[in-house]
């Protein structure tokens, strides 16, 4: 009889898990894990609410093995030393697991593979979070791709309805390990508390947003503009490919969101130096002033830009920003104030609920000008006309900054003529040398 354990991480649901489905076709039982990774959480603020997120997807993820007569058993610490010794234990023969591309979890996944292979247990990957992974989307010369454009004509052309079927794990129900139900450790026990500070959003997401979603998606004030749903993409409680089905047939504005998900993760995977250094290595000579006054400005919503201001004040209050208001912001920071565009990837990665590092990562490059098909470096976001043209009548500014016409409200803290001819020139210097 074939043993084998499944290891949830990034996809934190029963449904169309595709390699819980591999470890179901293959072996006779499969008992499914998920392991709190103390490398990660060990960073990680007290009061972390993406924690209490992950805590409840997995009370719900527990109750969906228990209808099989199983459970998912749930573990606090190293998956490095963990998994090979559950693996041991349990006496598996193989560990299955869907795939991770940012390069924490490449050297994680290579160590515990070459661990389990000394064990003679096989460590085996699946393609789920994303449609097309590493290289299934190449030039024709094999290369990646470095420009979006592209890469989407060649996704749109492979993409199937092979690509976007759904895994039907509940018809080998049966092969779940029979167990009996374990209490799952407390976010306490852990160190985090247990108070929700936000709403989470919901993962119902059939509903009136996607139909106008190109139409309303870059107007902040709008009620149900956008989704809302980073947070269940990025932690896998909702299918990748169920939303992409959904985007095909309802907005393909939608579906090209999508698309750009699955290229910065391809970037990420081929271009590992960019999370840190800039991926246009010659922007990396710029000359940032990165004032610390003006950056606390920034984090606080208080640099006397309305937009950027309503988009901080979003962010530290709900976990979320509005996407137009994160280029805003993020260009504000760069372009206006010349502060490193790693100081604001660095901060959202704390600050959002749906951060995942290579969208994070290629949002601000991209507004920096120092990523792969970036913004042109002269590009400078006016933040005043943005507002004019995209909240005109204030709803969004005035729901977040309700001091905003009155003498409360800040100065600018940087002019815009003056920082848009400034960091211009800064970028030439840097550039030309």
């Amino acid at each position: 009889m074939k043993k084998a354990l499944f290891w949830h991480r990034r996809d934190l649901r029963f449904e169309d898990n595709a390699g819980l489905f591999q470890a179901q076709k293959k072996a006779d039982v499969v008992q499914a894990v998920f392991i709190f990774d103390t490398t990660i959480l060990d960073k990680l603020l007290k009061n972390d609410q993406r924690i209490i997120f992950i805590h409840r997807s997995i009370q719900n993820l527990k109750k969906e093995y228990q209808r099989f007569g199983g459970d998912l058993k749930v573990y606090h610490g190293d998956p490095k030393e963990l998994i090979p010794k559950i693996a041991k234990e349990l006496k598996v023969d193989s560990v299955y697991t869907n795939r991770d591309y940012e390069p924490y979890a490449l050297e994680r996944d290579k160590f515990i593979f070459d661990k389990l292979k000394t064990l003679s247990i096989d460590f085996i990957g699946a393609k789920d979070n994303v449609i097309f992974e590493k290289s299934e989307i190449t030039k024709a010369d094999g290369l990646p791709y470095t420009i979006y454009t592209p890469y989407s004509r060649k996704w749109k052309e492979k993409m199937s309805e092979f690509y976007l079927s759904s895994y039907p794990n509940g018809e080998y129900s049966k092969k779940i390990a029979k167990s009996t139900r374990e209490n799952l450790i407390t976010l306490k026990e852990m160190g985090f508390d247990d108070k929700e500070l936000v709403p989470f959003p919901s993962d119902d997401y059939p509903k009136k947003w996607m139909a106008k979603y190109g139409e309303n998606r870059n107007y902040p004030a709008i009620e149900g503009g956008t989704s809302h749903l980073g947070v269940h993409l990025r932690f896998g409680t909702i299918s990748i490919r169920q939303l992409a089905r959904k985007a095909e047939q309802t907005d393909p504005t939608f579906l090209n969101e999508l698309i750009w998900r699955d290229f910065y993760q391809a970037i990420i995977y081929h271009f590992p130096h960019s999370v840190k250094g800039s991926f246009k290595k010659q922007y990396d000579a710029i000359e940032w002033e990165n004032n610390e006054v003006e950056f606390q400005s920034w984090r606080e919503g208080k640099t006397g830009y309305p937009l950027v201001d309503a988009g901080m004040r979003e962010l530290n209050e709900t976990g979320y920003m509005h996407n137009r208001v994160r280029m805003v912001v993020a260009s504000f920071l760069v372009k206006h104030l010349l502060i490193d565009w790693r100081w604001g990837e660095t901060y959202f990665a704390e600050k959002l609920l749906d951060f995942d590092l290579a969208s994070n990562v290629g949002g601000w490059q991209w507004a920096a000008g120092s990523g792969c098909d970036a913004a042109p470096y002269f590009r400078v976001f006016n933040p005043t006309a943005q507002l004019e043209k995209f909240d005109k009548k204030l709803v969004y500014v005035k729901k977040w900054v309700p001091e905003f016409g009155t003498d409360e409200y800040p100065e600018p803290i940087v002019e815009h003529k003056m920082a848009r001819e400034r960091v211009l020139k800064r970028y030439k210097l840097a550039l030309n040398n």
